[in-house]
Parts: structure tokens; sequence; C-alpha cells
């Protein structure tokens, strides 16, 4: 390990998991960053774009209190259906147009990663791209998803490390990815700042 504190731009419970597991030593700091990104932006740039803006957002604002060596991740996760990218539903409602275009289709989800040091401010970025096939659904299978509350704050409106599971017919890619942080491009980046997970 670096020495240095690692702290996760996050509040996600998903995140949050995934980084317990590799046993990793972190300090939680989300970040308040604006999200708003023109939506004629590559889905690839897209999220790196926001995994970059969340990270630099928390080595600033952690950075104003804290005097130790430090090194932020910051993360964005997007599901991208012909083009067009949905995030997380705004209602129940939402959430089920979501899910009805998805269902019996497939789409990529993409998570973008940012690892900051921040006492020099070098950044490293990547992002990983997986595509997912979505079963046919019909109406009261997606009305009973919604029921379990799970889809209202998880882009695309399915997750797929819960019930949402049930949801899914197959990926390509990276499961971790589509559960919100890539384990493998996470390791990569944190072992150019000096950071071995293995």
């Amino acid at each position: 390990m670096s020495g240095k504190t690692i702290v996760l731009a996050s509040s996600s419970a998903r995140r949050k998991e995934l980084l317990q597991g590799l046993g990793l030593d972190y300090v939680v700091f989300p970040s308040s960053a604006d999200e708003m990104v023109d939506e004629a932006v590559e889905p690839a740039d897209y999220v790196r774009i926001l995994a970059e803006r969340k990270a630099q957002d928390v080595v600033q604002e952690y950075g104003k209190t804290h005097e130790e060596a430090f090194l932020v991740i910051g993360a964005d996760t997007i599901v991208v259906l012909d083009g067009k990218v949905l995030g997380k539903p705004s209602s129940p409602e939402d959430a089920a147009r979501m899910l009805k275009v998805l269902q019996g289709k497939i789409h990529d989800v993409y998570t973008g990663v940012c690892v900051v040091d921040g006492q020099r401010g070098l950044l490293k970025s990547g992002f990983c791209r997986t595509r997912v096939t979505m079963k046919e659904l019909n109406d009261q299978r997606i009305q009973r998803y919604i029921g379990t509350g799970e889809p209202l704050d998880k882009a695309g409106a399915y997750g797929i490390q819960g019930k949402g599971a049930l949801l899914i017919q197959g990926i390509e890619g990276d499961y971790f990815s589509v559960v919100g942080l890539p384990l493998g491009l996470t390791s990569d980046l944190l072992e150019e700042f000096g950071v071995q997970l293995l």
C-alpha cells in the first residue's frame, strides 16, 4: 500500500461494498459536483468527465480540512440504449418507462473511474463498457420489481446485484462495471499511484 488515505467520492452502497471486498481501507466523502453533461457527448467521455469532476470536487473539499496525503476515487455509471443516456429515474412512473424501453433489448452500461492524487493533482481515468441483455418483461413483472423500491436510485432503473438480476438474460463484459465500480480498472488506476491491491 502507498500509505496514502483512500477517499471514495461516493455514498453508493454498492461501491462501498466492492471496495470492502478488496480489503481496502478507505473513507467516504461524497461529491457534491454538478452532474450535468451535454447529451451530445459520447458515453465513454460522459462517464469519464463526471468521474473526473466528482474526484476533483472531493480533492478540493476534503483537502480543506485534511493535511495527510490522499487519493480520491470518483466514479460514474450510465445506461445507454440506442445512443440515449438513461440516468436514475425521477419517479416510479419514470422507472416503469425506462424498464419498458429496456426490456427484451441489448443495452450498454458505461462506468468511468478516476483517481486523483490530492497533493500533486495528478489524475488518471478510464472507463468500462459492458453489454447487457434484458429479458422480455410484462407490465406486471415491471410493477412488481418497482414495488421493491430497488430501481429508484439506479441508472437505467435496475440493480444487477439485487433483484434486478432476475430481469437480466446475460452480460458481455465486466459485471462489476454494471454494479458501479469496475474493480480491474480501479485496481490498475490505483497501482499507478503505488497502491497494490494484489
